[in-house]
């Protein structure tokens, strides 16, 4: 791609927690990356998560930005149906969220189904891009209900889309324009859920992004972080 772009991912288990079921991918040469977290409390997180990955990695630079949407949403369709086909059969969900961020000159689009998020930092202030496919947000949405109302929810944490939950697989888009100075970040629940909007916009706001990724992780580990956590920080 002729644009230059500069990015830089992380990604660590949580301090509670066996196994690391987030993924991402770096690929600047491609022009994309992408968070996925697989379902936690489900079979093989892991495996699901690292197969999302695996299938945008294989994915081509080639094309307009429109053609690589739709190039990046069959993909994930037929991860999908490929995880939703060994969940039926082993009678247990396998499933992983997903976040994933294309450029192109000028351009920028934003895929996810879950609750893995996009940020975007521009002008010294942090815009959430994504919205979470959750029950908390829809409690939120649909019954106007205050965020700790919903939180008290037993099932808040449920996520209402995921690649792999069932077999007919809704992806959200988003396209927007960039501008010069613009700092995006992919991340995990893990990393947001531990941060407050002024952390998260004091890291992305100096340096590099591997400079940024680090200050982000810094701050999580300094708390309790039982959750896997993930950040992908890409700076066109």
């Amino acid at each position: 791609m002729p644009m230059q772009v500069h990015s830089a991912g992380r990604t660590q288990r949580g301090k509670t927690r066996s196994r690391n079921e987030d993924a991402f991918l770096d690929c600047p040469q491609q022009g994309c990356w992408a968070v996925a977290d697989g379902m936690g409390g489900h079979r093989d997180g892991d495996v699901a998560s690292q197969w999302v990955i695996s299938s945008l990695a294989a994915l081509k630079a080639q094309g307009s930005l429109d053609q690589r949407v739709n190039a990046t949403r069959q993909r994930l369709q037929a991860v999908n149906q490929r995880l939703e086909s060994v969940g039926t059969r082993s009678a247990a969900t396998m499933g992983s969220t997903v976040v994933a961020l294309l450029l192109e000159e000028g351009r920028a689009a934003c895929v996810w189904a879950g609750d893995s998020r996009c940020y975007l930092w521009r002008g010294q202030r942090l815009y959430q891009l994504s919205r979470d496919h959750s029950l908390l947000q829809r409690l939120m949405t649909e019954r106007q209900m205050s965020v700790d109302q919903a939180q008290a929810h037993p099932d808040a944490r449920a996520l209402t889309r995921a690649i792999g939950a069932c077999a007919s697989l809704q992806l959200e888009v988003l396209e927007l324009g960039t501008q010069p100075g613009d700092v995006f970040l992919l991340c995990s629940d893990g990393l947001y859920q531990a941060l407050s909007h002024g952390e998260l916009g004091r890291a992305l706001s100096a340096g590099t992004p591997q400079q940024m990724v680090d200050q982000l992780f810094t701050a999580v580990l300094l708390t309790p972080a039982r959750d896997d956590l993930t950040a992908v920080v890409v700076q066109p």
